[in-house]
């Protein structure tokens, strides 16, 4: 029994396929890994909340509500934490409790803000240290 035919078309579509495949994951491969962006910052003394929105000030859905409503609760934690979405690299983003503050609080938009926030407001309601928090978000988004 004969193998079928392949014909040129065939032929020229599966070998793009495969050259693709091989180059992409070679280059996934060697690819490295962002890594941190930095240390985490000092949360600065006597830090609160009152330029964290208030629920009224917020341009988001119920969850992005919640994320406000959890960092405002915990700011001299929340101070401590450097954000991982690369707002960090901006001279005016001190720490992750940045990222809720002003009319433009970038984490009204940012999914990974809004994630930080509220990860970090879990872990510090089941009784986590601030270097605790800091090493579980340094695994899950560093």
């Amino acid at each position: 029994m004969t193998a079928p035919q392949l014909s040129r078309r065939q032929f020229l579509a599966l070998s793009c396929l495969a050259f693709s495949d091989a180059t992409a994951s070679s280059w996934i491969r060697r690819a490295p890994r962002q890594g941190p962006l930095g240390p985490h910052p000092t949360p600065r003394p006597g830090i609160d909340a009152s330029h964290v929105l208030q629920e009224e000030e917020i341009k988001g859905g119920k969850d992005v509500i919640a994320a406000f409503n959890e960092v405002r609760q915990i700011p001299q934690i929340v101070d401590g934490i450097r954000c991982q979405c690369g707002c960090a690299k901006h001279p005016q983003f001190y720490s992750l409790l940045s990222c809720y503050e002003g009319p433009k609080a970038m984490a009204q938009t940012c999914e990974t803000c809004q994630g930080q926030g509220r990860y970090v407001f879990e872990l510090h309601s089941s009784g986590k240290t601030l270097d605790e928090i800091r090493a579980a978000i340094e695994e899950r988004y560093g």
